[in-house]
């Protein structure tokens, strides 16, 4: 992970170095190796096949001076055609095989980067922005898509172009060859300068694009909320802002850009020059012949559009190479995707991370049915990152089926302890334990099937309701899923539904408003079934008309559960067996809402300020 120099305290997801990048490319090739040596033999031949035109064009110089016969001219002209023929065959061949196998290659990378990005903890994705991420889904793979489909086969037909050619020319004659690599200090020289100057822009402008998304994801995901308190003008000028940072980075790139065209064409001129004053004497002094001094010349001249394409394409090459990093950089996090026997997801969504297996492999709870357990909660510090303290000294235990609610204000770190107790946080010296068992050690797969959490945030997926409800319990009947939605109140509005079940909801589909997807969620909770239940602030989108009803939904979804609830309205904590005050990110009380009241301590003045009837 890495800061973000534009967002102090948010956390960018992480950049592959370039040995990384480029390993991992390498890694994807050799899983595919009949293709990669096809295009690559059929490139190299394309390459090779420019070369014959050139030559068989000397000879036809020197047959023409020496006034050879008819027949051997028209044979000279025949080869070169053919070849011409042959090569934009082959060039066209090793285009379409490159990018198959550039398009193959990057799907793969596609999907890696999904699933990496599906199994990000909650915790990691929130310090990093789904800007970021975003971008890098959609602008970094557009980036690399085009290189790979459009530039990638040109660049690698370019570069086997000049490496040939040079062959050639080499082989034609050493002083030819020499003559020509007068250019070679040029355009190295040409190359660095441009490099060093625009490498670090790219590097800002991925950057910057990923600023501009989350800016614009922000704005339009709380569209309703910039509404109604009419902050329209500050979004869209925040927006304007990154916006202009990323159009002026790409005018200065566009400015190098064009400064460095100046350059190659500099360099061409001078090798050029270079090649023809030296045909010139070899020729006078009966070195060469003027056939062999053209063809030089030819090739030379054919290295112009290669060379061209390899430093003016340098500039996509380069945006590729930072947005292929960024790629990488989330293609290589550690797998946390459950496994096959691994269970159903939590209950608000995809199942989020809670650590690797231990080496001696998982440690498991007792077998038998999954009823309440107990939950021991163990932090004595944890921050994020570099960041300030954020819970200290907490110890907290859940007996099998107790209900307790978290209470504080807000930064008390109400939420990152529920995320800690879930499993999707991994505290900086803590512990949790699950009937005396760390979840560290229990695995990916027992620790989503035993422990389910239910946050503010619900994503309703597009398609038949009864498809969503079985994200927890693939085999669950309908009558199954009914009981559910009957438990959590969601019958009313089920019943309104016009094909029921089967109803498409989400997008395209039916919209649930936010309570109904919070039931939804819960309905979920009751089909996975954990013996562990966290709800961190999940009926807190309810309005006031809902919030009982929902309340209502959480106490029947979570019965006969050990639960933790962080409560967003102090009437979620009243039917709770304990309440546990943080300030801080410390416990500074806890005991039931007429101990806690009696006591007349942090509790009860929230409960005085909130002002919520028993």
């Amino acid at each position: 992970m890495t800061a973000d120099p534009r967002t102090p305290g948010r956390t960018l997801l992480p950049v592959a170095s370039a040995r990384q990048t480029w390993t991992t490319l390498a890694a994807r090739f050799r899983e595919r190796p009949g293709l990669s040596a096809a295009a690559a033999t059929v490139l190299v031949a394309a390459a090779a096949g420019g070369l014959v035109a050139p030559w068989v064009l000397g000879r036809l110089v020197d047959d023409v001076i020496a006034d050879a016969p008819a027949s051997r001219i028209a044979g000279r002209v025949a080869v070169i055609a053919a070849a011409a023929v042959l090569t934009g065959l082959l060039t066209a061949l090793g285009a379409a095989l490159a990018s198959r196998l550039g398009e193959t290659v990057l799907a793969r990378l596609r999907e890696r980067v999904l699933d990496r990005a599906l199994h990000l903890p909650s915790a990691t994705l929130e310090r990093a922005g789904t800007g970021d991420l975003l971008a890098r889904v959609g602008d970094d793979v557009a980036v690399v898509t085009n290189v790979i489909a459009v530039s990638g086969p040109a660049f690698v037909g370019a570069l086997l172009s000049v490496v040939l050619t040079v062959f050639g020319l080499v082989a034609l004659d050493w002083r030819l060859g020499l003559a020509g690599l007068v250019a070679a200090p040029a355009y190295a020289l040409a190359l660095r300068w441009y490099l060093r100057r625009s490498a670090p822009y790219y590097a800002r402008e991925r950057i910057a694009t990923g600023e501009r998304t989350q800016a614009m994801a922000g704005a339009l995901r709380g569209a309703a909320t910039v509404r109604a308190y009419r902050t329209e003008d500050a979004h869209v000028a925040a927006i304007a802002e990154r916006s202009g940072v990323a159009r002026d980075l790409s005018l200065e790139i566009f400015n190098l850009h064009t400064r460095f065209g100046l350059r190659i064409n500099r360099s061409e001129f001078l090798g050029l020059a270079a090649v023809l004053v030296a045909g010139f004497f070899l020729v006078r002094d009966d070195l060469v012949t003027v056939g062999a001094a053209t063809t030089a010349a030819l090739y030379f001249h054919r290295l112009f559009n290669p060379i061209g394409l390899l430093l003016m394409e340098s500039d996509s090459v380069l945006q590729a190479g930072a947005s292929l990093a960024r790629l990488v950089g989330v293609a290589e996090l550690p797998d946390t995707a459950p496994t096959a026997a691994s269970g159903p997801p939590a209950a608000s969504g995809p199942p989020t991370a809670s650590g690797p297996p231990t080496a001696s492999g998982p440690a498991a709870r007792p077998a038998g049915p999954r009823g309440a357990a107990a939950l021991d909660v163990t932090v004595r510090r944890h921050h994020y990152d570099d960041g300030p303290l954020v819970l200290a000294d907490v110890e907290l235990r859940l007996a099998p089926g107790e209900r307790v609610a978290l209470v504080g204000a807000s930064g008390a770190g109400k939420s990152t302890l529920a995320g800690i107790a879930a499993g999707i946080i991994a505290p900086t010296d803590g512990s949790v334990r699950l009937d005396g068992v760390p979840l560290t050690g229990t695995g990916e797969a027992t620790t989503r099937r035993d422990v389910a959490l239910v946050s503010q945030e619900v994503h309703v997926f597009a398609g038949a309701l009864a498809e969503d409800l079985r994200l927890a319990a693939p085999d669950a009947t309908d009558a199954e899923l009914l009981d559910a939605l009957d438990r959590v109140g969601a019958t009313t509005w089920l019943r309104a539904l016009p094909d029921g079940l089967a109803t498409p909801v989400g997008e395209g589909g039916h919209r649930l408003t936010a309570a109904q997807a919070q039931q939804v969620a819960l309905a979920r909770l009751v089909l996975t079934s954990p013996a562990v239940a966290v709800l961190d602030e999940a009926t807190a989108e309810a309005g006031s008309a809902g919030a009982r009803d929902l309340d209502r939904a959480a106490l029947a979804a979570t019965r006969g559960r050990t639960t933790l609830i962080v409560a967003h309205r102090l009437s979620q904590a009243v039917t709770a067996d304990r309440i546990v005050v943080l300030d801080h990110g410390r416990i500074v009380e806890q005991g039931t809402h007429d101990e806690l009241l009696a006591a007349d301590g942090r509790y009860g003045h929230l409960w005085r300020s909130w002002r919520v009837p028993v």
